[in-house]
């Protein structure tokens, strides 16, 4: 929310994920490395048609459009939640279809009111069954397929605090567009690799993969 909102420019980090997401002494979640991020100001458009970040926390729109914007950091937001909440990664290649995409396979979860089964074993059911649902739904929100569908941090911020009740109707059609995601994530390695493609206005686009 303050990158968002709160500072001076709009930050967009444009690589919101778990690796990027440090832990201080106390356990306090820190957003780190910021070498993809972009600054514009309040009221103005990003510019950029350059299209960064990790397979699996990038926004469908993004691939589409190369126009990061403050919707496609709350994308990578969701995921991530997922990603905490449920032990596993956004996407895993080699896993059946039905659990290949982790917001698919949450938000059937959801659907047959069983969320609370797609919470990482590992935790033994210690937690809040209250919130481990929260994070689960939101993170289904923040993914949701749609952009306009999607919160933004400051309602993200209200949502976990409590100061508002997650509006679960919007969950419906919470779904990754398989097909592009399938294309996608078979035309690269599975380890994850940051990735940056140049959106150009012919036909050709060229992948190039970093660290």
């Amino acid at each position: 929310m303050y990158l968002h909102e709160e500072w001076e420019q709009v930050v967009l980090h444009r690589d919101v994920k778990a690796s990027n997401v440090l832990l201080d002494a106390d356990l306090n979640g820190q957003l780190g490395d910021f070498g993809l991020a972009r600054l514009y100001d309040h009221g103005e458009n990003p510019q950029t048609t350059h299209v960064v970040g990790t397979i699996g926390y990038i926004a469908p729109e993004l691939t589409r459009t190369g126009k990061a914007t403050k919707s496609t950091d709350v994308f990578g937001f969701g995921a991530f939640l997922l990603e905490v909440a449920c032990g596993r990664r956004p996407i895993e290649p080699q896993a059946s279809t039905e659990e290949m995409f982790l917001v698919d396979w949450v938000l059937e979860s959801w659907k047959q009111g069983a969320i609370l089964e797609t919470s990482d074993p590992r935790l033994g059911g210690c937690y809040s069954t209250d919130e481990m649902s929260l994070v689960l739904k939101l993170g289904l929100l923040c993914s949701h397929a749609k952009a306009a569908s999607r919160p933004s941090m400051r309602q993200v911020v209200q949502y976990l605090d409590g100061a508002a009740l997650l509006p679960e109707r919007l969950l419906n059609g919470a779904t990754v567009d398989n097909e592009a995601s399938v294309e996608f994530v078979m035309s690269v390695p599975s380890s994850y690799e940051k990735i940056s493609v140049d959106s150009v206005s012919s036909s050709e686009s060229i992948l190039y993969r970093g660290r």
